[in-house]
């Protein structure tokens, strides 16, 4: 059976920042590959680089030195017009915290980043977007404004958000360490779903439930991919 084809493919990733004691090493050079389809977990103590490693995977942030290719194009030769052309089309983000506009109703905060540069959205895209709101239960809640979600609610408009622009990976900073247990099911049966469907995910999680759902898991310390302790402990029991 032909393997999936490399949806990213990260080689020699390091990030530096500056401090007053000199510059602070948070990856120390990292390889990943992630192929389309599959469903990654990062996770590590705090402190341990997974954000930043989201970050610079995902193009929102730049890495010191090293490669990531995302979906065939070297982040580093894209300006900064065609590195936001790459990130609306081909990626969606989910944050811990879904910052949605209490001003606009759900249904316009789901449409924000499907705006045309006229300012209208296309009816197919209407259309799609209606669809994913029934998927995600949340079509009843178009009308309403954010502050009368609860968190699940909130955090499933946020994906449908993520969604719109039909991306080919998503990439989640802590999707649920904001939520009750009932949310957090709530939250990973969707994303489930839509790892069935084909959709990439590189989820950034602390809670071992989240991590287990996942087909293949990095394990960050002190910057650098580590062995995980779960198949650590595994191993020393056989």
């Amino acid at each position: 059976m032909t393997p999936p084809p490399l949806l990213l493919d990260a080689r020699g990733v390091v990030r530096r920042f500056a401090a007053d004691a000199g510059d602070s090493t948070v990856l120390g050079g990292i390889d990943l590959e992630i192929a389309e389809g599959d469903y990654v977990a990062l996770t590590g103590p705090s402190g341990s680089g997974k954000t930043t490693l989201l970050s610079c995977l995902s193009g929102l942030d730049h890495p010191s030195s090293g490669t990531i290719r995302l979906a065939g194009e070297d982040l580093s030769l894209l300006d900064d017009r065609r590195l936001a052309h790459l990130r609306r089309t081909t990626v969606g983000f989910v944050f811990q915290r879904t910052d949605l506009l209490d001003e606009l109703l759900v249904l316009d905060n789901i449409l924000l980043p499907a705006h045309g540069r006229r300012g209208r959205v296309p009816a197919d895209v209407r259309a799609h977007t209606m669809r994913l709101m029934e998927r995600l239960d949340i079509a009843h809640l178009a009308g309403r404004r954010p502050h009368e979600l609860s968190g699940g609610q909130r955090q499933r408009v946020g994906i449908c958000r993520a969604l719109v622009n039909r991306p080919r990976i998503l990439f989640a900073d802590e999707p649920t360490g904001a939520l009750h247990s009932e949310s957090v099911h709530e939250v990973l049966s969707v994303f489930d779903e839509l790892n069935a469907a084909g959709t990439t995910l590189v989820v950034v999680t602390h809670d071992p439930a989240v991590a287990r759902r996942a087909r293949t898991r990095c394990h960050l310390v002190d910057g650098r991919l580590a062995p995980s302790p779960e198949l650590t402990t595994a191993a020393a029991a056989d």
